[in-house]
């Protein structure tokens, strides 16, 4: 007889990562072992592999749920009708509003990813891919004639953007939304007045 699964299983399912973010961001993926992980959960080692087989699993499925969602949410920004700078401006205001409530996911990413076997890393990747390559599509046509057929400097440009927004996570993971809106206008506003520049 095939065994049932209980009313509950998807919250201890985010239970779990949840608190499996926390020790491997604190802690570290490698110095995190599974009886730490049930403490933190407050339940039994047992209980964790009735829903994962290994820290590895949990660890793909941290960053699998974490990134494919932020990825989701970030794409479906609400642009409609919006000029390229004011699109870019929301898009730019998205992304650091996305990472709010997710410091120990966002610090697994950078911390562990490469912990993961190539396959699942390359997974990752493809949603990080996604990511940028739709704000770099909003800078581009925010300021068109400053970057021609020259991809690494839209390049540069993207990833300096992500830089200087993970800079405020790193340094401002508690700020609430007014607090990230001002920086997001902020570093909306340092891309598109230094773009003619560049």
């Amino acid at each position: 007889m095939a065994r049932t699964i209980a009313k509950d299983h998807d919250q201890k399912r985010d239970q779990i990562l949840q608190s499996a973010a926390k020790i491997f961001a604190t802690e570290g993926f490698d110095r995190a072992s599974m009886a730490k992980l049930a403490k933190e959960c407050g339940i039994s080692k047992a209980n964790i592999y009735h829903y994962y087989d290994s820290k590895d699993a949990i660890l793909f499925d941290i960053l699998d749920s974490y990134l494919s969602d932020l990825r989701d949410l970030i794409l479906a920004t609400d642009v409609e009708g919006l000029d390229p700078e004011d699109r870019l401006r929301r898009v730019i205001r998205d992304v650091l509003r996305a990472y709010q409530g997710s410091d120990y996911e966002h610090q697994v990413q950078l911390n562990a990813l490469s912990a993961l076997p190539e396959d699942q890393q390359d997974r990752m990747r493809a949603y990080q891919r996604d990511m940028v390559r739709y704000l770099s599509d909003c800078i581009r046509a925010a300021a068109p004639q400053v970057f021609g057929d020259d991809r690494a400097k839209l390049r540069a440009v993207t990833m300096s953007v992500f830089g200087m927004l993970n800079w405020y996570y790193m340094w401002n993971g508690g700020a609430g939304p007014q607090a990230r809106d001002a920086y997001a206008t902020l570093v909306a506003d340092l891309t598109l007045r230094g773009l003619p520049g560049i």
